[in-house]
Parts: C-alpha cells; sequence; structure tokens
C-alpha cells in the first residue's frame, strides 16, 4: 500500500505551477436520485451528476503568474497533483470557475491568500 506526503504534492493552473503553496482541498460528490417505489421494504437510490470544487491556500505572491490567474469569475484549468508530477503519477484535471478568494495577514506572519473554485463539466483522472 503506497502512502505519500502532503508536500510531495502540487497544483498547476494550466500549465503554471503554483508558488507557495500551503495546503489544498479537492471534494469530488455525486447527487443521487431516489428509485423506491411502492412495495419495497427499503429506500434505493441511483447515481446521478457528478461535481467537484476545491480551494488553495498559499503564501501570496503578487509576481507569481498562477496565482495572478485565480481572480474571481475567472474559469481555469486545474490540475492537482497529490503525489507529485512525476512520470506514472497519479493527477486530476478540471475546469473550474474561481468563486472567492480571500487574502489575510497578521502582524507576526506571512501575508496568504485562499482561493474556492467551483468544478464546470468532469473531473478527470490520469498519470502523468
Amino acid at each position: 500500500m503506497a502512502t505519500h506526503k502532503g508536500s510531495e504534492g502540487t497544483l498547476k493552473v494550466g500549465t503554471d505551477s503554483l508558488a507557495e503553496i500551503r495546503s489544498y482541498s479537492l471534494e469530488e460528490s455525486a447527487d443521487t436520485l431516489e428509485d423506491t417505489s411502492m412495495g419495497d421494504s427499503a429506500r434505493t437510490y441511483k447515481s446521478s451528476l457528478t461535481s467537484f470544487s476545491g480551494s488553495v491556500d498559499v503564501f501570496w505572491d503578487e509576481t507569481d503568474t498562477a496565482q495572478n490567474a485565480l481572480t474571481i469569475g475567472s474559469e481555469v484549468t486545474l490540475n492537482v497533483y497529490p503525489e507529485g508530477a512525476d512520470s506514472g503519477d497519479t493527477y486530476y484535471t478540471g475546469t473550474a470557475i474561481v468563486t472567492g478568494v480571500t487574502r489575510s495577514a497578521s502582524f507576526d506572519g506571512l501575508v496568504e491568500a485562499s482561493v474556492s473554485v467551483q468544478g464546470t463539466g468532469a473531473l478527470t483522472s490520469t498519470t502523468v
């Protein structure tokens, strides 16, 4: 069984690597449709439409091309590499709309940004 450290991962916006990543999340979900009928003794369901969403937290870097592409309302291609981007590694790709950007700082810390996205279309899994 393979395990991976979080520090192995990376994200790309299009072909540009996202700099200064602190953490990320990628959530996939599927709707269900109930198909229970009279006489059934338990509820039953069918799988329906799928979707994905995610977020990424970074140290803010105004010179990073990938960070600058993540503006509210923009549609981007996200490539998420949980185990790195070496040959044979699995990654996830999909088109997403940037739905939120939060920038924050404290007097004893670095300026950070958090970006939220909503997938549009399918999220696919492939290998490098």
